[in-house]
């Protein structure tokens, strides 16, 4: 599903955030990302996503050999990826609901199919009751489960997250990833990139650990 070999990034400032790091995630595997700040977490998830491309180094996601992929066709990449943005990137002009329509508004879904998934995606995450209300009003857990629902609306089949619990206490942490196993368990391959120790203790699920750009556990 996702798979890194031998993969090197260098920026043009000269500075190498990864090097020579390989592994491989399976399908409906949920897997933790770990390392100190600047280890090359965020370069990492960006290079799953097109939104980076690799120095040097193979990367094969859905199937999909990024390296060789047109500017052209990376959107098509992306439709198979729900991506949770570390910044949240959430709309204030728009409610709930809305701010859950919109991937799907850019990739052209008619209209009550995607009221349908939207509300189905809201439900999902908690915040049916909610789907009215201007972000602003929501706690820092509920707009992050805003995050998700909007990531997963298209019904991706990859999930990856950057520091989805940041800022949120144990309780509200721990409901959040609750909601990651509940797509982990229907299939869905998860990838969430975490400082967070007590999700890291979970013996459960994988860990992968950079150590300045290498892969080291």
């Amino acid at each position: 599903m996702i798979s890194f070999k031998n993969v090197y990034k260098r920026y043009p400032d000269g500075f190498e955030a990864l090097k020579n790091v390989a592994f491989t995630i399976d399908a409906g595997e949920l897997v933790y990302l770990t390392g100190h700040s600047g280890a090359g977490k965020s370069t990492l998830l960006k290079l799953i996503a097109a939104i980076e491309r690799p120095t040097s180094g193979h990367i094969t996601v859905s199937e999909q050999n990024v390296n060789a992929l047109k500017k052209s066709t990376i959107p098509f990449l992306r439709r198979s990826l729900g991506i949770i943005f570390q910044d949240q990137k959430i709309l204030y002009d728009r409610s709930v609901f809305a701010n859950v329509m919109l991937p799907l508004q850019i990739r052209g879904f008619e209209k009550k199919i995607s009221a349908a998934r939207v509300r189905a995606a809201l439900d999902k995450v908690g915040l049916l009751a909610k789907e009215t209300a201007n972000p602003i009003t929501l706690s820092g857990g509920e707009k992050q489960r805003l995050c998700i629902a909007r990531a997963v609306v298209h019904r991706p089949s990859i999930l990856i997250a950057d520091e989805p619990t940041a800022n949120l206490d144990v309780d509200y942490a721990q409901s959040i990833m609750e909601v990651f196993r509940s797509f982990q368990q229907v299939g869905v391959t998860v990838l969430i990139a975490t400082h967070d120790v007590t999700l890291l203790n979970d013996t459960r699920y994988r860990t992968l650990t950079l150590n300045q750009g290498k892969l080291i556990s």
